[in-house]
């Protein structure tokens, strides 16, 4: 197994670090903002001050794994680490990166003899406890030698069916070669978008049933947390999101925490870009894309649920108002 360390100590980098520390792995993490190194050193890592520190406190062969916002931030960091490490490392992008970078980047690491991985990471601020679904793209060897980590991070629990998952463990793949796992996570996400946006016009249905417009007989003082609730239970449609809807409108019937705007974070742009160059029909994602361009001057119900999801999974907040 290889020596490992981590870049990047926001929500999702914690959680994976303490995921990691509480299964018994030995970590050295570095961040640029001293506060999570030294929460993460009281748990037990060894803090770096530096790059250039974190690479000489592990030992060959190296691997670490970055959890930076995507585009330029990588990049750097990518060719900082390219300098420092040696043949036989590995570095992984866990990030929300654009699937297209991953080749380019793994050609650069070649050069210098260090293995790529592009990892497509879900699980949010609840994968500490949950688990975290991986989509790993890059070669076999590199992905082989950090095989130790991706059982640590990914679910214990067996898949909701109760059966054993069909692969060697469950929330856990091997998607092909390098961008193929942030191809698979783009798209993870796209459908993400979708289905939260199905739940949330729903339960605005639902919502406008009292509306004082609506006849007498046809008007109902629906309690939304009760058919939450129920939905989550035994429906057809029952998930993790509508868990975190039943939970945001049990602690808030109102929702009055949620101005209902909605942020994107660029993989359902990226998943329309490519439906449109490879004219694959995608309305639903289209749809779901363009009514959180909308929710930032049309807060309603259903947008305020959908930010509440949003709080509740990946502990999302929502931007600025411009006024």
């Amino acid at each position: 197994m290889a020596s490992f360390g981590i870049y990047g100590l926001g929500r999702m980098g914690q959680a994976i670090a303490l995921r990691l520390l509480r299964n018994g792995h030995r970590l050295h993490v570095y961040n640029r903002s001293p506060g999570p190194i030294d929460l993460l050193v009281q748990a037990g890592a060894q803090g770096a001050t530096s790059l250039a520190h974190l690479v000489s406190q592990l030992e060959a062969p190296r691997c670490i794994w970055l959890m930076l916002p995507a585009g330029e931030p990588t990049d750097e960091a990518l060719v900082a680490l390219s300098e420092l490490l040696s043949p036989g490392d590995v570095l992984i992008d866990g990030g929300n990166s654009y699937w297209k970078d991953a080749a380019r980047r793994a050609a650069m690491l070649e050069k210098r003899g260090i293995a790529f991985l592009d990892v497509g990471t879900s699980g949010g601020v609840h994968g500490l406890d949950r688990g975290f679904c991986l989509m790993v793209g890059g070669p076999a060897e590199a992905a082989d030698l950090v095989d130790p980590i991706f059982a640590s991070l990914a679910p214990a629990e067996l898949a909701p069916n109760g059966k054993e998952p069909h692969g060697n463990r469950p929330g856990f793949v091997r998607t092909g070669p390098c961008g193929s796992g942030h191809f698979v996570k783009m798209v993870h996400n796209g459908i993400e978008y979708g289905m939260m946006q199905s739940i949330a016009e729903g339960f605005e249905f639902l919502a406008a049933a009292a509306a004082p417009s609506r006849l007498a007989n046809e008007k109902f003082e629906l309690k939304l947390d009760e058919i939450a609730e129920a939905w989550r239970r035994s429906s057809v449609i029952s998930s993790w999101l509508v868990d975190l809807a039943a939970e945001a409108l049990l602690n808030d019937p109102q929702l009055s925490a949620f101005s209902g705007r909605i942020e994107d974070s660029g993989e359902g742009r990226w998943m329309l870009h490519e439906a449109i160059e490879n004219r694959i029909p995608a309305p639903s994602l289209a749809a779901a894309l363009f009514a959180r361009f909308e929710s930032r001057t049309d807060a309603r119900f259903g947008n305020q649920l959908l930010s509440a999801m949003r709080m509740g999974f990946g502990g999302h907040k929502e931007p600025p108002s411009p006024n």
